[in-house]
């Protein structure tokens, strides 16, 4: 089963030094990632076809970037070249009671210079079953809330399912407001929606008060499947105890059904792309016409496993992935 994911990759800088400070760190450790790639390298590795779509600077760095997306088996046929700045991000890694801080520079990056009609959505789409967007792509740029809807409006006319992970990042929308415009025709021609309670109350004021996580995103999840009419929805809930340790789950609402998984408590090597690692599990096993228990299930371990791995990638496997679905937590030496 096909998937296309849109959006942009960046350059990715962490201090050399495990949960340096950004001030303090005089050598940095390189990647490259961002929402949608992550979810492309993760679908990728799982064994489906992935065809990741951005735009680039045409120099090394620019190739760098693609030649690491192509690197976990990822396609980029349709990945323009042009502009002159690729975004970059600094990660500074928290540890106990600090937390961790990302810094961007993504202003006035290739992806946000995107012109009209540079993509052909109708060829880009054609064949393939699934599209993936996040919030993030549409807030870099007017031009690139405008592919972004194309690409969603495009998608429903060819009958491709579009997956939506409602991301919300302060930093890049005026307010919220600003983020409703664009995500409210989005959610229009949504089939699966990622989401947590975090951003729902941020964008959409849709807040429940309970001690319990689940029993509020249990409340925000058949909030948002009732206001905004999508038949599936996936959201990750997480316990925050520090930096370096966090509980973790996942709950779908799929037609009716609810689907809880299991709880996973896990120390801390690097929380970013967990949420793609996540998106990429539930989608893999939709694609394999998995029960929403199994898909939730496995997305969910992915979603924890994540937190082990350095780096945003998820360079987990199936089996990997499945045997921490099936309860093999200990960490013992696999020999």
């Amino acid at each position: 089963m096909g998937f296309v994911t849109f959006g942009e990759i960046m350059l990715r800088l962490t201090p050399s030094v495990q949960n340096e400070k950004v001030v303090s760190a005089k050598n940095f450790n390189v990647g490259y990632a961002g929402s949608e790639s992550n979810v492309a390298s993760s679908l990728a590795r799982l064994g489906n076809e992935v065809q990741f779509v951005s735009k680039l600077p045409q120099n090394a760095l620019g190739d760098a970037a693609m030649n690491s997306i192509n690197s976990h088996g990822v396609r980029t046929d349709f990945l323009l070249h042009g502009g002159n700045k690729m975004g970059t991000y600094y990660i500074e890694k928290g540890s106990s009671i600090r937390p961790s801080v990302v810094i961007y520079d993504r202003e006035n990056s290739s992806i946000s210079q995107i012109e009209a009609n540079e993509l052909s959505w109708l060829e880009i789409l054609k064949g393939h079953h699934w599209l993936h967007i996040s919030g993030i792509t549409p807030a870099l740029s007017p031009t690139c809330a405008e592919e972004t809807l194309e690409a969603v409006r495009t998608a429903k006319k060819l009958d491709v399912k579009v997956s939506f992970d409602l991301n919300f990042r302060r930093s890049l929308w005026k307010d919220h407001t600003e983020a409703k415009k664009i995500f409210d025709p989005i959610l229009e021609c949504t089939d699966l929606l990622f989401a947590n309670t975090g951003a729902l109350a941020d964008v959409y004021q849709i807040a429940f008060e309970h001690n319990d996580p689940i029993e509020c995103s249990t409340k925000a999840i058949e909030e948002a499947k009732r206001r905004f009419g999508i038949d599936c929805l996936a959201f990750t809930i997480r316990w925050h105890d520090s930096a370096s340790r966090n509980r973790l789950t996942g709950l779908m609402l799929s037609g009716s059904e609810l689907s809880l998984s299991r709880v996973y408590d896990v120390e801390i090597t690097d929380r970013f792309g967990t949420g793609d690692a996540f998106a990429a599990g539930v989608l893999h096993g939709i694609s394999q016409n998995w029960e929403d228990q199994k898909a939730l299930d496995f997305g969910t371990a992915a979603f924890a496993l994540k937190h082990t791995i350095p780096g945003d990638q998820n360079y987990s496997t199936q089996k990997e992935i499945e045997s921490i679905m099936n309860g093999n937590i200990s960490g013992w030496a696999v020999r």
